[in-house]
């Protein structure tokens, strides 16, 4: 990239919290997590909705998703909206919540059928590029309110938290509290089935209510889809997957599912009878209590969910039972939800494998104690096995407009992201082993031609973290002609997963300490007026990346290396400019003061000797500077 060359140093990618922080609105989220969690109830939230702060920091956490590429039924993807102005933008979200006649109409949402491995298929509703900007504004103000009532036990689609803490939490259950029956449900078609009037309801439960956000989320569950033959749908029930803020809906209905288990053994009334205690990490401990409930009528049952996928932990096969009862009868009676009775069984992991997210696991016994012992579960062994080796097969036949070096990268990257998946299961590599066996096997068949194999043992230098992950492997190869590297499937070290930090907090300055440390830079309230400063005739891109790029350069001259000292200072050059073709993209970006920037496209001597004599640049200054000027198409100096 050529910034790459003329910055020396850059800071990482920023997440969300970043960006939030870059608008201005985490005070603002922080303060409804607070009142939340107080208990407090909110009647006017479209104000903060349809601020100009959000709707712009919903635009920059959906434009680097995968899916912002994918059309709606309006054939717009977001690098049409990322060309319109901020302001352009802002005024044409705010009009269709509430410029309309008729109120908020979301355009017809598109299906489309996404193959299981059983398969069957997953119905997805894409929405229109327009309304899931409307949905993400909505998402960032709802979610801090949420969070508050959210419970510990629920791990999918939640900020700061992840697959690897829901097995760690069961890998607890099951091998230190000795909850060895495991409850497996099926929900039949949850996300199709949601009940919306119940749904609304649990909504306003969580405080949520305000009348006008009620209205425009209705709009969203039963906005109709399209059909692949062009017939139209209207759901009545269901929330569509795909859309960005179903997931946080889905927490919605089955948290209260989480709290009626917890309230049955963890939560129960019956604790609090008894004496308890904190240790020095403030961590609560109610053995006492547990203790004396075991005596009991009552049932002993942990949840672990994510999202719509959830287990039951329990010590015996009574309890088990009477559970998995109990349970069935809830869903159904509450939340209006059935479970699959084919899918949903009771596993006694002492015997039999309990599977959850793609795993598979046991307790097997070791040094007179019980040890969770896990694996890739069947299904995503042979799935994992035949996407490498189609994917190897690619390799030694490039798809068309694809070469074999875009292919060997693609191969990489499968490998990689199984690895970093399933590397908490404790008997991985013998998983990858057995992957990899087949998968080398259709490489070296594919690569090993008549003439002789093209896999080497030798190719280009590795790039740091490969040289980490992979420099010790015998098993790494290369691809002669490229002299790209061949990642080694069977390669991989297990990870034991990590639980969930409770010290970790989105919404709290101290819960965010332990996520990243606050921009740090002096001139921080920069970024705000960089926000805020209209840009006329610009695109909404450009706006958001100079904001990422200030805090990339830590509010310096990315030439200079000296901090800007008022706004008018910062000017952000076009690395390749505009008028040969270049774009608002991150990468062709860069921030210089603004005689620099004059230096940059200077053509006149006299010109140039004065902002030389101005700025007395020393030799490495100079040597940026040139490069700059030469992608912009004047002589180096």
């Amino acid at each position: 990239m050529p910034t790459a060359k003329v910055i020396s140093q850059k800071a990482l990618c920023v997440d969300d919290l970043r960006h939030a922080e870059y608008y201005g609105l985490q005070g603002t989220f922080d303060e409804l997590y607070a009142k939340s969690k107080e208990g407090e109830v909110f009647t006017d939230l479209m104000g903060i909705i349809l601020s100009r702060e959000n709707i712009l920091l919903a635009y920059r956490n959906i434009k680097t998703n995968s899916g912002s590429k994918t059309r709606g039924t309006d054939n717009v993807t977001i690098d049409d909206i990322g060309r319109l102005s901020p302001e352009e933008i802002v005024e044409k979200v705010r009009f269709i919540v509430t410029g309309s006649p008729y109120g908020y109409r979301p355009r017809p949402v598109r299906r489309k059928d996404i193959p299981k491995p059983n398969g069957s298929t997953r119905p997805l509703g894409i929405p229109c590029m327009w309304d899931r900007l409307v949905q993400q504004c909505i998402k960032q103000v709802m979610e801090p309110i949420c969070e508050a009532k959210f419970s510990e036990h629920s791990y999918g689609f939640r900020p700061q938290r992840s697959v690897e803490n829901a097995i760690a939490e069961s890998y607890k259950l099951m091998q230190l509290s000795h909850l060895t029956q495991v409850i497996e449900f099926d929900i039949k078609g949850f996300f199709d089935n949601v009940d919306h009037s119940k749904l609304i309801r649990q909504i306003w439960a969580l405080g949520i209510r305000d009348k006008h956000l009620i209205y425009v989320l209705l709009r969203i569950l039963k906005a109709p889809v399209k059909m692949p033959e062009g017939t139209m749908l209207f759901p009545t029930k269901g929330t569509p997957q795909g859309g960005i803020i179903s997931p946080l809906l889905a927490n919605i209905v089955l948290n209260e599912l989480d709290h009626w288990v917890e309230s049955n053994w963890q939560d129960n009334p019956v604790v609090y009878r008894y004496k308890l205690w904190k240790d020095k990490k403030g961590t609560e401990h109610r053995n006492n209590s547990y203790k004396a409930m075991r005596k009991t009528a009552l049932k002993e049952m942990y949840i672990v969910r994510y999202a719509d996928d959830f287990r039951i932990y329990c010590r015996t096969r009574k309890d088990a039972v009477r559970t998995k009862t109990a349970v069935t009868l809830w869903l159904k009676e509450r939340l209006k939800l059935d479970v699959s009775p084919e899918k949903t069984r009771i596993v006694n992991v002492k015997r039999h494998n309990s599977e959850f997210l793609g795993f598979k696991f046991k307790l097997r016994p070791k040094e007179e104690k019980w040890v969770v012992r896990s694996h890739m579960c069947d299904k995503a062994l042979k799935k994992q096995k035949q996407a490498l080796a189609e994917q190897a097969k690619k390799v030694a036949k490039p798809e068309a407009g694809k070469t074999e070096a875009d292919e060997i990268r693609l191969y990489n990257s499968k490998v990689t992201g199984m690895q970093n998946y399933y590397c908490i299961a404790t008997h991985i590599n013998l998983d990858c082993g057995k992957i990899g066996r087949e998968v080398n096997t259709v490489l070296k068949n594919r690569l090993g031609a008549q003439k002789g194999s093209r896999l080497r043992k030798k190719g280009r230098k590795l790039t740091e973290a490969e040289r980490k992950r992979y420099g010790k492997s015998e098993q790494l190869r290369y691809v002669a002609g490229t002299e790209e590297p061949i990642y080694p499937v069977g390669y991989v070290r297990h990870h034991p997963p990590m639980l969930h930090r409770r010290n970790i907090n989105a919404y709290t300055p101290k819960g965010r300490e332990a996520i990243h440390s606050n921009l740090s830079f002096p001139n921080k309230g920069f970024i705000n007026a960089l926000m805020a400063q209209p840009l006329y005739g610009r695109s909404v891109e450009y706006a958001d990346n100079r904001i990422s790029m200030f805090s990339a350069q830590w509010g310096k001259c990315a030439i200079m290396g000296t901090a800007f000292q008022c706004l008018s200072d910062i000017h952000c050059h076009h690395i390749k400019p505009r008028s040969m073709g270049g774009s608002d993209k991150y990468d062709n970006l860069v921030l210089v003061s603004e005689p620099m920037h004059r230096l940059i496209h200077a053509t006149a001597a006299d010109t140039i000797q004065l902002y030389l004599y101005l700025l007395n640049l020393n030799a490495d200054q100079i040597k940026k500077l040139n490069k700059l000027r030469e992608m912009a198409g004047n002589k180096a100096i």
